[in-house]
């Protein structure tokens, strides 16, 4: 097998980014939230993984993978701070969603995170193409 560069893997994660989010759309419209909240935090979180393969950077831990996004891309203002809130919000609902008993999630909230996984997807596809 060849050798595989960076934006090999960037571009793929950004495919998975891209999966997720569209299982995200099909989800929230077919009325399960919770599943579609689950999916827009992983399509933001493959997005920073694909922001951050071009580092060369990985880890299995997701606050490690989200700080250091944070730290080299917001903080620098490579990526605007609001996408900060975006990343925090996903993943307290996701964690809320999948780990807090009772916890419903209503199409309100989960409509709000399915558009800021668009908006954080598109932002990281314009910032790769540009690399």
């Amino acid at each position: 097998m060849p050798d595989r560069m960076p934006s090999d893997l960037a571009n793929y994660r950004l495919e998975q980014a891209a999966e997720c989010l569209r299982d995200a759309e099909l989800t929230m419209n077919a009325g399960s939230f919770k599943n579609a909240a689950n999916r827009s935090y992983y399509s933001i979180f493959n997005s920073i993984k694909a922001v951050l393969a071009l580092d060369e950077f990985d880890s299995k831990n997701h606050g490690t993978i989200i700080g250091k996004f944070r730290e080299k891309y917001i903080k620098s203002g490579i990526f605007p701070a609001k996408y900060s809130d975006a990343i925090s919000s996903a993943f307290q609902v996701r964690n809320n969603s999948d780990y807090q008993p009772f916890y419903i999630v209503s199409k309100k909230i989960v409509s709000a995170q399915v558009e800021n996984a668009r908006e954080f997807l598109t932002a990281v596809r314009n910032y790769i193409a540009a690399q």
